[in-house]
């Protein structure tokens, strides 16, 4: 989870697509839309195949579903905020 994290946080759009789909179905993380949703958005908005970006749009689709208008609107929000991290040294 930590280097998926990393990864995800520096802008890999697999790493986004994975953390999105822990959080969508609560593995290893507390289930939380507005994050699954958002991580799914940031992985969509990346270059990236066309398969491998459909498939981040559909996940992000699937969550939307489950979702109210407001919590839609706050992954947006945070999803146009996000920043990438920069890379930090090993520790």
């Amino acid at each position: 989870m930590k280097w998926l994290r990393r990864a995800a946080e520096q802008g890999f759009a697999d790493a986004q697509n994975d953390l999105g789909y822990l959080y969508a179905y609560g593995r290893g993380v507390p289930q939380d839309y507005v994050a699954a949703h958002m991580w799914f958005n940031l992985a969509a908005s990346r270059p990236q195949s066309g398969a491998d970006r459909d498939r981040s749009v559909k996940n992000r689709d699937v969550v939307a579903s489950k979702m109210t208008p407001g919590e839609i609107a706050e992954a947006q929000r945070l999803a146009r905020e996000w920043r990438p991290k920069q890379a930090q040294p090993s520790q």
